[in-house]
């Protein structure tokens, strides 16, 4: 059989060159709408030794690069995925982002202002469609994925992969090699309308879905083509669907036989231009689908923001035409979360996976959108994917590679000490650890004996800390650790980002403050309830663009979602309540009661999520 071959396909040895292959544990974060009993049973399972999951199965939102993510899968789910849908970068060359508008200010004092408001958008890159090695590293990145996913794959289960005319030849090639020839089912057109151009070209309108089966026993379930009014059971109604105005050769679907052989007698329709012939319904869908719109301009209530969003209708298409219910899918390209949330609506398990926080924000929200939507776990690989990323390199290199992003020049003879920028010292938090409060202190020491000594101290009595995680409540603490040292202290979290080749290389890489958040919290013991209510949420303004600032009246502006853990066991957060903004319904609840069952101590843990898609959480101890 021919094969297809790229720069870098095989090593020294001439073996080929596979994906990476670390199997890494995953990190539940969040659990989403799961009950105080389901919750009691996944504790008991764990203080019971019963590897401490849930009884019965969870949906699952990952937060990760798909080249840890998929082989970190492969234990549990080896043989075991129904159906995959990947709707990969496109070689197209280009940076595609997300769109997030700036809602009006919801209290009484911006009321004014929600009458002449024109959204602000702040535009962020999304995913990074740019290859250093052209196609010949597309290819070989696109080799290690589907490598990984056949082998997710189970016997009976089936593959779409989205691609569009720059690669689709490619991967079929690829596809045909990797799945057999003989498995390959179809090549669907997606054809849609979009803003003509004035390129000296025929005009590009469609995308190519390639569909393979693992095996010859795959699920496939015969669904009808387009739905016509009122089944269309006369031959006239069959006439307008099926013909324009000239006749012209198409397809047409006659539901009335008499009506039609009288049609040809009377000369209305040339004898043989019938294709097909059905008495009731309509046709079985063919491979060429122009009937799903592309979503169009940015007043599309269904779009999410991103640039490349694909239709509900599509993807509703793809998961009834092959799985079942209760089959599994999975997506590690979720982006704005169209394949989960569909396979959520159909009664499917799913998994879904993307390297980009804004994506899984967007996608857990789209999910609390769907009435009645089954518990599902948020997870990542925390900090044994960056431990993975960072094994090559020892800890000097990497303190450095940080301290070279955040523009910092490296100094030598401190422990807690690792570099200078503008006058402050600069601390490199561990890949693997969260900066808790005790690494605050001795930062905070260390840096008092340098300003003491008087040799080498900074100009300004400051210091920041870069970590990739932080402690609940350290930044309240390390603030008040701080002023009462006089140290000036700002706290920033590395973003995820810096493990991504392409982001580092194009200067994409953007360190933000923690934010500061303030929750009022109301105790009514009679009644056993908490009342919370947030009172401020102060958003460092680095790199936000200034036209963004100035459309920003009001501080719950910035937020785009927040939760709340109403009894946090000191392990996941539990999100048992929440309100965010969407674009039918822009309005943020700012103030919840919540009534316990019986009184006692209570630990309350409240998440905010901005509308960068950064976290921030506040802690706090409630006796009811």
């Amino acid at each position: 059989m021919p094969e297809l071959n790229w720069q870098g396909k095989y090593d020294d040895n001439g073996q080929i060159v596979g994906p990476l292959r670390v199997a890494l544990p995953f990190q539940t974060v969040e659990t989403v709408n799961q009950s105080a009993q389901e919750r009691q049973k996944a504790l008991w399972a764990t203080a019971s030794g019963a590897g401490g999951r849930n009884p019965g199965w969870r949906n699952r939102l990952i937060w990760g690069d798909k080249k840890y993510v998929l082989p970190s899968l492969l234990d549990e789910f080896a043989g075991q995925v129904d159906l995959i849908y990947i709707d990969p970068p496109f070689a197209t060359g280009a940076d595609f982002g997300y769109k997030t508008a700036i809602h009006p200010a919801d209290d009484d004092s911006a009321r004014d202002l929600k009458l002449e408001y024109q959204p602000n958008l702040i535009e962020q890159i999304a995913y990074r469609d740019t290859w250093g090695g052209g196609l010949d590293t597309y290819l070989g990145w696109m080799y290690e994925t589907l490598t990984l996913l056949r082998e997710l794959l189970a016997e009976s289960g089936s593959i779409y992969v989205h691609c569009d005319w720059r690669t689709s030849h490619y991967i079929k090639a690829m596809m045909d090699g990797m799945f057999n020839y003989d498995n390959f089912v179809n090549e669907v057109i997606w054809c849609y309308r979009g803003m003509p151009s004035k390129a000296q070209k025929y005009q590009s309108k469609h995308d190519a879905i390639l569909f393979y089966s693992k095996g010859g026993n795959y699920a496939f379930n015969v669904l009808q083509g387009r739905p016509t009014e009122g089944s269309l059971k006369t031959y006239e109604s069959a006439m307008r669907v099926g013909y324009n105005a000239n006749h012209s050769r198409m397809m047409v679907t006659i539901f009335d036989e008499e009506k039609y052989r009288a049609a040809v007698a009377e000369g209305k329709i040339p004898s043989g231009m019938r294709e097909t012939y059905f008495d009731g319904g309509s046709p079985p869908l063919s491979d060429w689908w122009d009937d799903i719109k592309i979503l169009g301009g940015p007043y599309n209530q269904e779009r999410l923001g991103f640039e490349t969003q694909k239709p509900w209708a599509l993807l509703d298409r793809i998961i009834s035409a092959s799985s079942n219910p209760g089959d599994l899918v999975l997506d590690c390209f979720a982006g704005s979360g169209t394949t989960a949330a569909v396979a959520e609506k159909l009664g499917r398990r799913w998994i879904a996976a993307d390297m980009g926080r804004f994506a899984i924000s967007t996608t857990r929200k789209r999910l609390l959108g769907i009435p009645n939507v089954k518990p599902f776990y948020v997870q990542n690989l925390g900090h044994y994917e960056r431990q993975q990323w960072q094994s090559a390199e020892t800890e000097q290199n990497y303190r450095e590679f940080i301290l070279q992003l955040y523009r910092a020049e490296p100094v030598s003879g401190y422990q807690w000490l690792h570099g200078a920028k503008a006058g402050r010292m600069v601390h490199i938090g561990a890949v693997d650890a969260p900066v808790a409060i005790d690494d605050v202190r001795r930062i905070v020491d260390e840096f008092g004996g340098v300003i003491g000594s008087g040799v080498g101290a900074p100009t300004t009595a400051g210091v920041d800390v870069l970590g990739w995680d932080f402690g609940l409540e350290v930044d309240t603490a390390a603030r008040e650790l701080a002023d009462r040292a006089g140290v000036g202290i700002r706290l920033l979290r590395i973003p995820r980002e810096v493990m991504d080749a392409k982001a580092v290389d194009a200067g994409d890489i953007h360190f933000f403050e923690l934010a500061a958040l303030t929750v009022d919290c109301k105790v009514n013991r009679r009644r056993h309830s908490v009342a919370l209510a947030l009172q401020d949420f102060t958003m460092p303004l680095d790199g936000v663009p200034s036209q963004v600032k100035d459309a920003v009246q009001h501080w719950s502006q910035w937020i785009d979602y927040w939760a709340a853990d109403w009894d946090y066991q000191n392990d996941t957060f539990n999100n048992q309540w929440q309100s965010y903004r969407t674009r039918q319904d822009p309005q943020l609840q700012r103030a919840i009661t919540h009534t316990y069952e019986s009184r006692g101590q209570h630990t309350v843990v409240v998440k905010v999520i901005d509308i960068l898609g950064n976290d921030t959480t506040r802690r706090l101890e409630v006796s009811v």
